[in-house]
């Protein structure tokens, strides 16, 4: 199985790799794209057609005059303006058409993309920055629409353009057609390097758009810290820095399509060269007559025309396949924790919890922050979590719901391993109220409706009633439909709290964590959400890691955690009678 890690480090795709990747996203739309390559054989009709049309009437007025009839000319031009309205009607069909499949199919990508991202564990996201991510579902998406509507339309007129013109071509002069055919293998050998360094180059400014989203958005989330301490000119500096950054890559690309584009026209001068040159030796020796020298030069125009168009398509396939090969680079990261076969749903939960020698590093490279732990949780107890900073307190409750997967041992809930049950099943029976709430924008009503979709507004109402924040909510300007912004930021610390602890009211969980729940309020919203915090726990397996420890006197089970595991264990009165470790860390708080 791949674990999951940075971006950077991933492999990188063959071309034909890459397509095979794509192709069933046209499954659904073969009709439309059969139609599509249709109207695209159409619109060439026009190109071929032109310089036979030509041809005709210059040999018809060089034999004779006479039979350049008005009906004949009459008759040429009626089929060049029927052509011209087929033509008009199948590029409509393509532009409109042709251009809403590859939408379609950008949609499907980024539905599936996006799907794929909910399944990556948090260690994915660990290792990841989400401005990259943000980069990959929105810019690469769009490019990769752009390659699936036109790629195969260009390649496909082109192909037509190129075996048509072959043949016509043949039957005026053979050996002529040959030389002229002969230079094209070589233009796509001496444009090849280009055209991989281009790619490279694409590569590199994506990862560098992405980049950048990150130091924006990790820049605009600080924005208060920014201009609490007037680092406003450090952040316009680091930005400055990846800005600069993503302009020396363009550079190079931009150089790099500058020589790709010379050379094209470079060996676009070359065919026409050969074949004004060849073409008038073979007329002078009466191998090719007039007309078909006329002919011939329309057509290595539309020749020339179509290889053009492949050269100036390869930018955006450049950019369409490093789209696709960032894509198939998520797509590929497989889930570090999933349900294993067998695994089942689990419905009633007494919480009855077990860990048994739990031992836990987050890489195979970083030391162990849980090693052999051990410890019983009955079903209803509150027990709670004490310890110095980096004992592994959140990490331990983080393993409960397998945020993490062990690195060793065991968790029981009422007996049952809980890699034996499915993930879904084992995170609805656990609530979590966190330090950092994370409210979505959105209003009131969403946000705690959040805990139970589909709830209805009696429900949620309920809900906030026991977390004590209906009254705040009934006093905002919409009451329940009021928009709270970004992250929450039209709402104090203890409102939010509050807020999130509805939601788990709402979604009434037999098992409870609560992560340092009010460590970041003031005295007045602790009071408040506390209070909330108890008639939550009631009735319920519960886990507390606590910072204020007068908050937890009244937890059933007192554990003390540190680096080297459980140092004590009891009643916060027993612990106080050990006078230990515990009473001198609540002594030390209570001077404070």
């Amino acid at each position: 199985m791949k674990r999951s890690k940075p971006l950077e480090n991933s492999k990188k795709h063959s071309n034909i790799s890459l397509i095979k990747r794509f192709m069933p996203y046209y499954k659904n739309y073969k009709g439309v794209l059969f139609f599509d390559l249709f109207c695209a054989a159409l619109t060439t009709l026009c190109e071929i057609v032109l310089p036979l049309i030509v041809r005709t009437i210059t040999n018809t007025a060089t034999e004779n005059i006479a039979l350049l009839t008005t009906e004949l000319i009459l008759k040429c031009g009626a089929v060049y303006f029927v052509l011209k309205v087929i033509d008009a009607a199948a590029y409509y069909y393509m532009s409109s058409v042709g251009h809403i499949m590859g939408t379609k199919m950008e949609t499907d990508m980024r539905r599936d993309f996006f799907a794929h991202l909910q399944k990556l564990s948090f260690t994915y996201y660990d290792n990841t920055k989400v401005g990259t991510i943000m980069s990959r579902i929105t810019s690469d998406m769009f490019d990769i629409t752009e390659f699936a509507h036109h790629c195969p339309e260009e390649f496909f007129i082109a192909g037509i353009k190129i075996v048509c013109s072959f043949a016509i071509l043949c039957t005026m002069n053979v050996p002529l057609t040959l030389i002229i055919f002969a230079l094209i293998p070589v233009m796509i050998l001496t444009l090849s390097p280009f055209r991989i360094k281009m790619k490279e180059s694409f590569r590199d400014s994506r990862k560098q758009v992405g980049e950048l989203n990150a130091r924006v958005e990790d820049s605009l989330l600080g924005i208060h810290e920014v201009k609490a301490f007037s680092n406003e000119t450090i952040e316009e500096h680091k930005f400055e820095e990846g800005n600069v950054r993503y302009l020396d890559i363009k550079k190079v690309v931009y150089k790099q399509m500058g020589a790709f584009h010379s050379i094209t026209r470079c060996f676009d001068g070359l065919l026409y060269i050969t074949v004004v040159v060849a073409g008038s030796f073979f007329m002078r020796a009466g191998k090719i007559n007039a007309a078909d020298f006329i002919a011939y030069l329309l057509y290595v125009t539309t020749l020339l025309n179509s290889v053009k168009r492949i050269v100036e398509f390869t930018e955006q396939f450049q950019r369409g396949m490093t789209g696709i090969e960032r894509f198939s680079e998520v797509m590929d990261i497989e889930p570090d924790i999933t349900d294993k076969p067998g695994a089942r749903e689990i419905e009633s939960v007494k919480g009855d919890i077990d860990f048994e020698n739990v031992t836990f590093r987050y890489s195979a490279d970083t030391p162990d922050v849980l090693k052999n732990l051990s410890l019983s949780i009955h079903a209803g107890e509150n027990m709670a979590l004490v310890g110095p900073s980096g004992s592994g307190k959140t990490t331990f409750c983080s393993l409960l719901p397998r945020f993490y997967e062990l690195s060793g041992g065991k968790i029981l809930i009422d007996g049952n391993d809980i890699t034996d049950i499915k993930l879904t099943s084992l995170r609805e029976k656990i609530g979590i109220v966190q330090q950092n709430i994370y409210l979505f924008s959105g209003t009131v009503r969403d946000n705690i409706e959040y805990g139970k979709p589909g709830a209805s507004l009696e429900e949620i109402e309920e809900a906030a009633r026991l977390a004590g924040a209906d009254e705040f909510i009934s006093s905002l300007p919409n009451g329940y439909d009021t928009y709270v912004g970004e992250r929450g930021v039209k709402l104090s610390g203890g409102q939010k709290q509050r807020i999130s602890i509805a939601r788990v009211f709402l979604k009434n969980p037999p098992i409870l964590i609560l992560d340092e729940a009010t460590s970041a309020l003031d005295n007045e919203s602790e009071r408040i959400v506390q209070q909330s915090l108890e008639k939550l726990a009631e009735g319920r397996t519960t886990i507390t890691i606590a910072h204020r420890l007068t908050t937890i006197k009244n937890a059933d089970k007192i554990i003390v955690l540190t680096a080297d595991g459980i140092a004590e264990s009891g009643s916060h009165a027993e612990l106080m009678r050990k006078n230990g470790l515990y009473a001198d860390m609540y002594n030390l708080y209570s001077a404070e």
